[in-house]
């Protein structure tokens, strides 16, 4: 008799395993299969998406570098800009998914700035030309990055049909649409993803002399 209650009950706990929430694993690689940091994936629920909820985040710039290189947030996120070096900077985007400026500050600017719209913001600096940083803006909760090796991980998927989004800095095919609709459950295998990408751009900074010219060139008067 138990035997036949637990096969009978057998599909429900099928169904009860699917239903709950798993995570989705994922490694991205270049051409040559070596692992590449800081791609972001993404996942949006085909049904209605959670609201997102009051959140901050922040991106340095310290050795006259942004860091994080990327930094991926969801929409309607908040994002500080401390500058950390001795200098100053002057931080701006003009994507479409945010314009902003920055001007000329040390320390920590006046006010953060909200990223309210879905998309890729390039952010520079308009002193120290090489300077470059990416703000990834998602608008689902479910989103990792990359580490070093290649490898992401997002915890605690719901089951269910999902949108998902791939994108890299130096992606070679950036036009591409990489996107694809997947069912995600406790069955899902981790996937492993190929992008081309173009070399990375050199990060050396000008001299000290160098550095000075271009501040006292692009300065305002009194800033220099």
């Amino acid at each position: 008799m138990n035997t036949i209650r637990w096969l009978l009950a057998l599909p429900f706990l099928v169904l009860a395993v699917a239903a709950r929430a798993a995570p989705f694993e994922a490694r991205v690689v270049d051409g040559a299969g070596a692992g590449l940091a800081d791609a972001v994936l993404w996942l949006t629920p085909s049904a209605a998406r959670p609201a997102a909820a009051a959140a901050s985040a922040s991106m340095d710039q310290r050795g006259l570098q942004f860091v994080p290189h990327v930094l991926v947030v969801q929409r309607s996120t908040t994002v500080s800009f401390p500058n950390s070096d001795q200098v100053r900077h002057h931080v701006y985007s003009f994507s479409p998914a945010k314009k902003f400026e920055l001007r000329l500050y040390k320390s920590i600017p006046a006010e953060p700035v909200v990223f309210d719209k879905a998309g890729i913001a390039t952010l520079g600096c308009n002193i120290h030309d090489w300077m470059l940083g990416y703000v990834v803006v998602v608008d689902t909760p479910y989103f990792a990055k990359t580490d070093d090796s290649g490898r992401l991980k997002i915890d605690e998927v719901p089951a269910g049909e999902y949108r998902l989004d791939l994108w890299h800095p130096r992606d070679l095919d950036a036009g591409t649409d990489r996107s694809e609709v997947i069912r995600i459950d406790a069955a899902t295998p981790a996937r492993v993803f190929t992008i081309r990408t173009r070399p990375p751009p050199p990060v050396t900074p000008p001299t000290e002399l160098e550095q000075k010219f271009r501040a006292y060139r692009k300065a305002p008067p009194g800033d220099a």
